[in-house]
């Protein structure tokens, strides 16, 4: 079939983020085509490996086991930028950040700051809503041991490009948790317009940076956070006021109030 009648049709082919991401008139149009995105051959592999051989825990549950789109409202003034989908978690369930302890994490200061409906994700039907923010991350699908190469980061890269600039209109600021999200991000927002400070900023938990508004593109403020993964979480790296007095900083400078 014709890739012009049919937009998945070549799904496996390495331009197809490049090629149908930048054409999205909305992030449900954009949210209905990331699952079908086939274009790196090593993350297909793993995603569906997992979702066949499965962890015993969820012996019983049927795995998504495909790219994993962006989760929250399309008006959302704050977007908040992981890694990618965990292998047993997003890669499992679906939704960004649901169905493990970083999730479980996240969604807790989320709560707390009023940003989410509840403190805990389970399921992509458990009834969790998100107020005001969105999450996504710069590879959809989960990789082996958590790390995606750069080239797969860079084939990825137009779905979370065509994401914020979806969200650019009201988009005000952006919590970036951990230094390969925030690596990814960077480029991302000079091609969409935004100026960025040279030196590029370094990442670190409770860094700032405010990007200008230019003639395409209103004022945006850049948090880091360090990543809730368990390993930072058990150390006691990032704690729960840690997180939830950098998404608080995001909340206010975006107006929601809380």
């Amino acid at each position: 079939m014709d890739e012009a009648a049919d937009p998945v049709a070549a799904a496996d082919d390495r331009g197809f983020p490049a090629r149908h991401a930048p054409s999205c008139t909305g992030l449900a149009e954009l949210d209905v085509l990331v699952p079908h995105c086939r274009a790196c051959p090593r993350l297909v592999a793993w995603r569906e490996e997992v979702g066949g051989v499965k962890r015993a825990a969820f012996r019983d549950q049927d795995y998504w086991a495909r790219p994993v789109p962006g989760f929250g409202p399309a008006d959302a003034k704050v977007a908040v930028v992981g890694l990618a989908p965990a292998a047993h978690g997003g890669n499992r369930t679906g939704r960004m950040f649901t169905g493990d302890a970083t999730g479980d994490f996240l969604f807790s200061a989320l709560h707390t700051v009023g940003l989410a409906s509840q403190p805990s994700s389970v399921h992509a039907e458990d009834g969790l809503r998100l107020r005001g923010v969105r999450l996504t991350s710069p590879v959809h699908c989960a990789p082996p041991e958590n790390r995606p190469t750069p080239e797969e980061r860079g084939t990825c890269r137009p779905w979370l490009a065509a994401e914020l600039d979806l969200l650019s209109p009201g988009l005000t600021a952006v919590v970036v948790l951990g230094g390969f999200g925030w690596q990814a991000l960077l480029p991302v927002l000079a091609e969409a317009g935004w100026e960025l400070p040279r030196p590029r900023p370094a990442f670190g938990h409770g860094a700032r940076v405010v990007l200008p508004a230019t003639g395409r593109r209103q004022e945006l403020h850049l948090l880091g956070s360090y990543h809730p993964s368990q390993r930072n979480t058990f150390t006691g790296r990032l704690t729960m006021p840690m997180l939830v007095d950098v998404l608080q900083e995001a909340a206010t400078v975006a107006g929601i109030a809380t």
